[in-house]
């Protein structure tokens, strides 16, 4: 059995804890491995080598810096087929999906090693007689990164690429249920020439993640997971004095109006809806017909597109999706398929009982598709995280305009039109931090930053991008002068240059 244990120092230890997870092969319900649970005290050896590290890499001088992460960036592309297999084998996505994963994770590492051009400073001269006024972006110090099960590499890379790159130092800890790439990225950093310690990776559970919140040596915590957990993040890292950043769930809508290119909307929704079985915090799983007409031509193309779909297990090339993560995942999903029937929806295409010929003990759930869903229902409210699309009707602009923007998440939302003046008021007005039109997915690019609104996001800097470095920097502003004689002006009132 393999076992897993953390990388802390340039090292894989095993961990002293004798408390373990299982890691799961979705595909065929197997046990594949165990990842050992730090402990405190685990967790204060990876703070303590990062102080070190970090306390030489912020003297190092920015293109040095980037120089480290382009070879980083390097060494990652070169290994993408590994890592893309590896992520599948434990998180259940297919292949081409995980080595999506990876390529956006890499997106950011290249924005990162354009660190010489976004950490500059301002400057004034001659804001005051003879007065200069500059500012600088300091790193923090030592941060963390919690990152989810849904993307292991895309989402460390988008932290600690951006945190690395402006002179900090990372202790990032991964989900327990596919830690083996964010492993794998860390000795690759050190294998690029990163500084030992610099990156530390540390696996657990609620112990270690509260370990970080209390760490007085721990100066920002980045987070991506579910809303609630996501809170509680926010909430103890202010207790303690720190910065952070939470995104959390998400119930996106996708908006479709009269006009819009119905196949193209079709194959959109298809692919964001169950594309990597929804485990997505940008999947698209409720989409707004506007008319009963619009309705109507929806399903008459959805309904034999999804019948097409083929599930199969990670390593199909042919496969549109697979497994979810782990049988709990999937008994929670079949729970809220039962929940929506008994709520009144109207179940089109029911995705339970689905097998998979020769890998019936694997993690797999067929397409669900609901119709007639209506805003009182607890499935609508609440993040679902599978294979299952809901359609909710609206008669008006209006009233598809105010779904999304009266839910209680706000990550993403899209609209399809061919109307520029309907998705210029769509964009403008809806309450969503991220909106797509006719863009099923509207991830930004690494330049531009990611983030959602309401109970989707707390904090108030998104991830990656210039939001990525103003969160992982501190402003020093420095007012100089350099007279050549006393000068008369009184010190006891204040300048106004």
């Amino acid at each position: 059995m393999r076992k897993i244990g953390h990388f802390i120092d340039g090292k894989n230890i095993a961990g002293t804890s004798g408390r373990t997870a299982d890691i799961f092969n979705p595909n065929t319900g197997a046990v594949q491995a165990q990842v050992t649970m730090g402990t405190p005290d685990e967790l204060d050896i990876a703070v303590q080598s990062a102080v070190k590290a970090q306390a030489e890499w912020a003297n190092v001088n920015p293109q040095k810096r980037s120089r480290v992460l382009f070879a980083y960036k390097m060494l990652v592309d070169a290994h993408m087929d590994e890592l893309a297999e590896l992520l599948s084998s434990e998180h259940g996505k297919v292949v081409a999906d995980s080595r999506g994963d990876v390529m956006r994770g890499i997106d950011v590492i290249e924005f990162a090693c354009g660190v010489p051009q976004n950490q500059k400073g301002e400057h004034t001269m001659g804001a005051g007689p003879g007065i200069d006024v500059y500012s600088i972006r300091k790193p923090l110090g030592v941060v963390a990164a919690i990152t989810p099960f849904n993307f292991p590499a895309m989402i460390p890379m988008w932290m600690f690429g951006m945190a690395i790159s402006t002179g900090n130092a990372c202790i990032l800890k991964p989900s327990e249920k596919d830690p083996s790439v964010p492993m794998r990225l860390a000795e690759l950093f050190v294998e690029a020439g990163g500084p030992i310690g610099l990156l530390n990776v540390i696996n657990g559970d609620k112990e270690v993640v509260d370990a970080i919140l209390q760490h007085d040596d721990i100066k920002a915590v980045s987070f991506v997971g579910s809303s609630d957990i996501a809170h509680y993040v926010y909430q103890e890292s202010a207790k303690y004095g720190k910065r952070a950043q939470c995104m959390g769930g998400a119930k996106n809508h996708g908006i479709i109006l009269p006009d819009a290119d119905m196949d193209q909307a079709v194959q959109d929704v298809l692919g964001a809806a169950f594309g990597s079985a929804g485990e997505r915090c940008m999947a698209l799983p409720v989409v707004v017909p506007v008319g009963e007409g619009t309705a109507e031509r929806f399903l008459e193309k959805m309904l034999p597109a999804i019948e097409g779909l083929k599930i199969g297990i990670s390593t199909d090339p042919d496969a549109d999706y697979g497994p979810v993560v782990t049988a709990a995942h999937k008994a929670k999903v079949t729970e809220y398929i039962d929940l929506a029937i008994e709520e009144g929806a109207t179940l089109l295409v029911d995705g339970r009982g689905f097998e998979l010929q020769g890998y019936e003990d694997g993690y797999f759930l067929g397409p669900t598709l609901f119709d007639n869903v209506t805003t009182d229902m607890t499935t609508y409210k609440e993040e679902i995280f599978g294979p299952v699309l809901q359609i909710v009707r609206a008669d008006t602009f209006e009233e598809a305009l105010a779904l999304p923007s009266e839910h209680q998440y706000g990550n993403g939302v899209a609209i399809y039109t061919v109307n520029g003046r309907a998705a210029r008021e769509f964009a403008d007005r809806v309450e969503v931090g991220m909106v797509g039109i006719n863009v099923p997915i509207p991830v930004p690019v690494s330049y531009h930053s990611f983030g959602g609104w309401k109970r989707s996001a707390f904090g108030d800097i998104n991830q990656y991008g210039m939001e990525g470095l103003r969160f992982y920097t501190k402003t020093k502003t420095v007012t100089q002068r350099w007279p050549d004689k006393p000068t008369e002006d009184s010190a006891f009132i204040i300048p106004t240059f």
